[in-house]
Protein backbone atom coordinates (compact mmCIF):
# COMPACT_ATOMS: atom_id res chain seq x y z
CA UNK A 1 0.00 0.00 0.00
CA UNK A 2 0.95 3.45 -0.57
CA UNK A 3 3.12 5.10 2.28
CA UNK A 4 3.94 1.29 3.75
CA UNK A 5 7.35 0.76 5.39
CA UNK A 6 9.48 -1.76 3.71
CA UNK A 7 12.40 -3.95 5.19
CA UNK A 8 15.04 -4.46 2.71
CA UNK A 9 18.15 -7.11 3.25
CA UNK A 10 20.49 -7.59 0.89
CA UNK A 11 22.83 -10.75 -0.22
CA UNK A 12 25.31 -10.04 2.65
CA UNK A 13 22.05 -10.32 4.86
CA UNK A 14 22.14 -6.60 5.81
CA UNK A 15 18.49 -4.20 6.24
CA UNK A 16 17.42 -1.23 5.22
CA UNK A 17 13.91 -0.02 5.39
CA UNK A 18 12.02 1.73 2.63
CA UNK A 19 8.63 3.02 1.97
CA UNK A 20 5.97 2.37 -0.96
CA UNK A 21 5.74 5.35 -3.67
CA UNK A 22 3.28 3.85 -5.50
CA UNK A 23 1.69 0.06 -6.20
CA UNK A 24 -0.55 -1.48 -8.81
CA UNK A 25 -1.06 -4.93 -9.92
CA UNK A 26 2.46 -6.21 -10.83
CA UNK A 27 4.81 -4.12 -9.13
CA UNK A 28 5.60 -1.75 -5.88
CA UNK A 29 7.60 1.36 -6.33
CA UNK A 30 9.86 0.99 -3.27
CA UNK A 31 11.99 4.54 -2.22
CA UNK A 32 15.21 3.03 0.16
CA UNK A 33 15.80 5.15 2.78
CA UNK A 34 19.69 4.39 2.95
CA UNK A 35 19.93 4.41 -1.13
CA UNK A 36 19.91 1.42 -3.13
CA UNK A 37 24.10 0.95 -3.24
CA UNK A 38 25.28 -2.65 -3.62
CA UNK A 39 21.22 -3.55 -3.92
CA UNK A 40 20.65 -6.29 -7.18
CA UNK A 41 17.35 -7.67 -7.40
CA UNK A 42 18.55 -11.36 -7.90
CA UNK A 43 19.65 -11.27 -4.16
CA UNK A 44 17.33 -8.88 -2.97
CA UNK A 45 14.35 -9.89 -0.73
CA UNK A 46 11.34 -7.90 0.57
CA UNK A 47 9.28 -7.33 3.49
CA UNK A 48 6.18 -5.53 3.29
CA UNK A 49 5.15 -4.34 6.88
CA UNK A 50 1.29 -3.47 6.36
CA UNK A 51 1.94 -0.58 8.28
CA UNK A 52 3.42 3.10 7.91
CA UNK A 53 6.24 4.28 9.42
CA UNK A 54 6.25 4.77 12.93
CA UNK A 55 8.89 7.25 15.15
CA UNK A 56 9.29 6.42 19.54
CA UNK A 57 7.85 8.96 21.15
CA UNK A 58 9.05 9.98 24.99
CA UNK A 59 9.73 12.82 26.92
CA UNK A 60 13.13 11.40 27.77
CA UNK A 61 14.30 12.16 23.80
CA UNK A 62 14.23 16.39 25.14
CA UNK A 63 17.64 17.17 24.42
CA UNK A 64 18.79 14.89 21.74
CA UNK A 65 19.47 14.94 18.42
CA UNK A 66 17.59 12.37 15.66
CA UNK A 67 17.54 11.91 11.52
CA UNK A 68 14.52 12.58 9.87
CA UNK A 69 12.99 9.09 10.64
CA UNK A 70 13.76 9.58 14.30
CA UNK A 71 17.19 6.92 14.63
CA UNK A 72 19.11 8.85 16.91
CA UNK A 73 22.48 10.64 15.67
CA UNK A 74 23.89 12.03 18.24
CA UNK A 75 25.98 9.07 19.83
CA UNK A 76 23.48 7.97 22.38
CA UNK A 77 20.88 4.73 23.10
CA UNK A 78 17.43 4.05 21.02
CA UNK A 79 14.91 5.82 23.30
CA UNK A 80 13.42 3.68 25.61
CA UNK A 81 9.66 3.82 25.61
CA UNK A 82 6.42 1.82 24.29
CA UNK A 83 4.92 4.42 22.10
CA UNK A 84 5.42 4.07 18.67
CA UNK A 85 3.50 7.08 16.65
CA UNK A 86 2.03 6.72 13.34
CA UNK A 87 4.01 10.09 11.68
CA UNK A 88 1.35 10.51 9.30
CA UNK A 89 -0.78 12.13 12.13
CA UNK A 90 -4.26 14.27 11.02
CA UNK A 91 -4.94 17.82 10.59
CA UNK A 92 -6.93 18.81 14.28
CA UNK A 93 -10.79 18.85 13.31
CA UNK A 94 -11.80 22.95 13.22
CA UNK A 95 -14.43 21.92 15.91
CA UNK A 96 -12.44 20.21 18.57
CA UNK A 97 -9.90 24.35 18.50
CA UNK A 98 -10.07 26.15 21.14
CA UNK A 99 -9.44 30.16 20.26
CA UNK A 100 -5.80 31.13 20.30
CA UNK A 101 -4.96 33.96 22.84
CA UNK A 102 -1.52 33.38 24.71
CA UNK A 103 1.49 35.63 23.93
CA UNK A 104 5.07 33.44 23.20
CA UNK A 105 7.62 36.15 23.73
CA UNK A 106 10.18 35.41 20.70
CA UNK A 107 12.80 38.31 22.53
CA UNK A 108 13.19 40.01 18.98
CA UNK A 109 11.18 42.95 18.63
CA UNK A 110 9.96 43.39 15.42
CA UNK A 111 8.02 39.71 16.01
CA UNK A 112 6.97 40.55 19.81
CA UNK A 113 5.64 44.19 18.93
CA UNK A 114 4.23 44.07 15.52
CA UNK A 115 3.33 40.70 14.38
CA UNK A 116 2.93 38.51 17.50
CA UNK A 117 3.52 34.71 17.91
CA UNK A 118 0.48 33.54 19.65
CA UNK A 119 0.38 30.02 21.09
CA UNK A 120 -1.70 27.84 19.11
CA UNK A 121 -0.78 29.22 15.28
CA UNK A 122 1.60 28.53 12.70
CA UNK A 123 3.53 31.66 12.28
CA UNK A 124 6.11 30.86 8.74
CA UNK A 125 9.13 33.15 8.17
CA UNK A 126 9.27 33.95 4.05
CA UNK A 127 13.19 34.66 3.39
CA UNK A 128 15.35 34.24 0.53
CA UNK A 129 18.75 32.76 -0.52
CA UNK A 130 21.56 34.32 1.52
CA UNK A 131 19.69 36.11 4.40
CA UNK A 132 19.48 35.29 7.93
CA UNK A 133 16.74 33.27 8.53
CA UNK A 134 19.13 30.77 10.39
CA UNK A 135 20.21 33.14 12.29
CA UNK A 136 16.29 34.41 13.35
CA UNK A 137 15.48 30.77 13.66
CA UNK A 138 18.62 29.94 15.94
CA UNK A 139 17.48 33.23 18.11
CA UNK A 140 13.83 32.29 19.03
CA UNK A 141 15.00 28.86 19.59
CA UNK A 142 17.20 30.51 22.39
CA UNK A 143 14.54 32.62 23.84
CA UNK A 144 11.24 31.57 23.09
CA UNK A 145 8.92 31.67 26.02
CA UNK A 146 5.31 32.11 27.15
CA UNK A 147 5.35 34.84 29.97
CA UNK A 148 3.26 35.32 32.73
CA UNK A 149 2.19 31.48 33.35
CA UNK A 150 3.55 28.83 34.95
CA UNK A 151 3.53 26.33 31.94
CA UNK A 152 6.03 23.16 30.75
CA UNK A 153 7.18 24.45 27.24
CA UNK A 154 9.27 22.46 24.64
CA UNK A 155 11.03 23.47 21.17
CA UNK A 156 10.67 20.47 18.64
CA UNK A 157 13.56 22.03 15.90
CA UNK A 158 13.34 19.98 12.37
CA UNK A 159 15.58 20.75 9.32
CA UNK A 160 15.61 19.35 5.82
CA UNK A 161 17.87 19.50 3.36
CA UNK A 162 20.55 21.83 5.19
CA UNK A 163 24.17 21.65 4.90
CA UNK A 164 26.26 19.80 7.10
CA UNK A 165 27.57 22.82 8.23
CA UNK A 166 24.51 24.80 8.95
CA UNK A 167 23.16 21.90 11.21
CA UNK A 168 26.42 21.68 13.20
CA UNK A 169 25.69 25.89 13.63
CA UNK A 170 22.19 24.75 15.19
CA UNK A 171 23.85 22.21 17.29
CA UNK A 172 26.66 23.89 18.85
CA UNK A 173 24.11 27.43 18.88
CA UNK A 174 21.93 25.38 21.16
CA UNK A 175 24.29 23.33 23.24
CA UNK A 176 26.42 26.09 24.02
CA UNK A 177 23.84 28.32 25.15
CA UNK A 178 22.07 25.27 27.43
CA UNK A 179 18.83 25.28 25.48
CA UNK A 180 19.06 21.78 23.71
CA UNK A 181 18.11 19.99 26.98
CA UNK A 182 14.37 21.51 26.18
CA UNK A 183 14.43 20.80 22.25
CA UNK A 184 14.28 17.22 20.16
CA UNK A 185 16.23 17.92 17.03
CA UNK A 186 15.07 16.09 13.64
CA UNK A 187 17.94 16.79 11.23
CA UNK A 188 17.30 15.71 7.34
CA UNK A 189 20.98 16.51 5.66
CA UNK A 190 21.51 17.60 2.14
CA UNK A 191 22.82 14.86 1.49
CA UNK A 192 19.90 12.13 3.29
CA UNK A 193 17.31 10.82 0.34
CA UNK A 194 14.83 12.75 -1.33
CA UNK A 195 11.66 10.60 0.92
CA UNK A 196 13.12 11.54 4.52
CA UNK A 197 12.80 14.50 4.00
CA UNK A 198 9.08 14.32 3.47
CA UNK A 199 8.84 12.28 6.40
CA UNK A 200 10.81 14.78 8.87
CA UNK A 201 8.31 17.54 9.70
CA UNK A 202 6.10 14.68 10.03
CA UNK A 203 8.28 12.89 12.69
CA UNK A 204 8.92 16.16 14.33
CA UNK A 205 5.28 16.88 14.37
CA UNK A 206 4.39 13.59 15.91
CA UNK A 207 7.00 14.37 18.60
CA UNK A 208 4.75 17.95 19.32
CA UNK A 209 1.90 16.45 19.50
CA UNK A 210 3.29 13.64 21.91
CA UNK A 211 4.27 16.43 23.94
CA UNK A 212 1.28 18.61 23.81
CA UNK A 213 -1.30 16.30 23.83
CA UNK A 214 -0.14 13.42 26.20
CA UNK A 215 2.27 15.55 27.86
CA UNK A 216 0.01 18.48 28.42
CA UNK A 217 3.66 20.27 27.29
CA UNK A 218 3.34 23.85 25.26
CA UNK A 219 5.13 23.05 22.26
CA UNK A 220 7.06 25.61 19.71
CA UNK A 221 8.08 23.24 16.25
CA UNK A 222 10.27 25.23 14.06
CA UNK A 223 10.62 23.87 10.65
CA UNK A 224 13.10 24.83 8.27
CA UNK A 225 13.70 24.94 4.97
CA UNK A 226 10.25 23.93 3.86
CA UNK A 227 11.46 25.13 0.02
CA UNK A 228 13.68 21.95 0.47
CA UNK A 229 10.21 19.94 1.78
CA UNK A 230 8.43 20.99 -1.51
CA UNK A 231 11.38 20.28 -4.00
CA UNK A 232 11.65 16.69 -2.50
CA UNK A 233 7.72 16.24 -2.79
CA UNK A 234 8.14 18.07 -6.57
CA UNK A 235 10.91 15.27 -7.36
CA UNK A 236 9.10 11.89 -5.84
CA UNK A 237 6.22 13.45 -7.95
CA UNK A 238 7.73 13.64 -11.38
CA UNK A 239 9.52 10.14 -10.38
CA UNK A 240 6.08 8.69 -9.54
CA UNK A 241 4.93 10.29 -13.18
CA UNK A 242 2.24 12.28 -11.38
CA UNK A 243 0.27 15.12 -13.87
CA UNK A 244 2.43 18.56 -12.76
CA UNK A 245 0.61 21.52 -11.61
CA UNK A 246 2.58 24.94 -11.11
CA UNK A 247 6.64 25.24 -12.06
CA UNK A 248 5.95 21.39 -12.21
CA UNK A 249 4.64 20.96 -8.56
CA UNK A 250 1.79 18.18 -7.81
CA UNK A 251 -1.29 19.97 -8.13
CA UNK A 252 -1.73 18.10 -4.42
CA UNK A 253 1.29 20.70 -3.19
CA UNK A 254 -1.62 22.79 -1.30
CA UNK A 255 -3.57 20.07 0.56
CA UNK A 256 -0.10 18.35 1.34
CA UNK A 257 1.35 21.52 3.11
CA UNK A 258 -1.97 21.62 4.91
CA UNK A 259 -1.80 18.29 6.34
CA UNK A 260 1.26 19.99 8.03
CA UNK A 261 0.80 23.09 9.11
CA UNK A 262 -3.25 22.12 10.19
CA UNK A 263 -1.36 20.16 13.14
CA UNK A 264 -0.35 22.82 15.16
CA UNK A 265 -3.22 24.24 17.45
CA UNK A 266 -5.14 24.06 20.77
CA UNK A 267 -7.49 21.36 21.24
CA UNK A 268 -10.47 21.71 23.64
CA UNK A 269 -9.87 19.65 26.84
CA UNK A 270 -6.22 19.33 26.91
CA UNK A 271 -3.39 22.33 27.91
CA UNK A 272 -1.21 21.35 25.64
CA UNK A 273 -0.97 23.31 22.37
CA UNK A 274 1.47 23.02 19.08
CA UNK A 275 2.83 26.26 17.52
CA UNK A 276 4.58 26.27 14.40
CA UNK A 277 6.78 28.56 12.70
CA UNK A 278 7.63 27.26 9.02
CA UNK A 279 10.85 29.06 7.65
CA UNK A 280 10.87 29.07 3.48
CA UNK A 281 13.34 30.63 1.09
CA UNK A 282 11.26 32.17 -1.71
CA UNK A 283 13.55 31.11 -4.99
CA UNK A 284 14.54 34.52 -6.59
CA UNK A 285 12.94 36.26 -3.76
CA UNK A 286 9.60 36.02 -5.62
CA UNK A 287 6.51 35.82 -2.93
CA UNK A 288 4.22 34.36 -5.69
CA UNK A 289 5.88 31.04 -6.16
CA UNK A 290 3.57 28.12 -5.50
CA UNK A 291 5.53 27.66 -1.94
CA UNK A 292 5.32 30.99 -0.31
CA UNK A 293 1.64 31.65 -2.24
CA UNK A 294 0.31 28.83 -0.76
CA UNK A 295 1.79 28.63 2.27
CA UNK A 296 0.19 32.55 2.48
CA UNK A 297 -3.51 30.82 1.79
CA UNK A 298 -3.40 28.27 4.93
CA UNK A 299 -1.12 30.49 7.84
CA UNK A 300 -1.94 32.99 10.19
CA UNK A 301 -0.14 35.77 8.00
CA UNK A 302 3.34 35.72 7.42
CA UNK A 303 6.92 37.44 8.27
CA UNK A 304 9.16 38.87 5.70
CA UNK A 305 12.44 39.08 5.11
CA UNK A 306 13.94 42.17 2.98
CA UNK A 307 16.64 41.65 0.85
CA UNK A 308 17.11 45.65 0.88
CA UNK A 309 17.01 46.16 4.61
CA UNK A 310 19.87 42.96 4.69
CA UNK A 311 21.94 44.70 1.81
CA UNK A 312 22.15 47.47 4.54
CA UNK A 313 23.52 45.63 6.96
CA UNK A 314 19.64 46.12 9.33
CA UNK A 315 18.67 43.14 11.10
Amino acid sequence: GYNELVEIEDGRGEKRIGQVLEANQRAAVVQVFEGTTGLALADTAARFRGESLRVPVTREMLGRVFDGLGRPIDGGPEPLTREHWDVNGAAINPTARTYPTTFIQTGISAIDGMNTLVNGQKLPLFSGPGLSHNRVAAQIVRQAKIVGHDVSFAIVFATMGVKHDVAQYFIDDFRDTGVLENVVMFLSLADAPSVERLITPRSALTMAEYLAFHENMHVLVVLTDMTNYCEALREISIARGEIPSRKSYPGYLYSDLASLYERAGMVENSTGSITQVPILSMPNDDISHPIPDLTGYITEGQIVFDRELFQKGTY
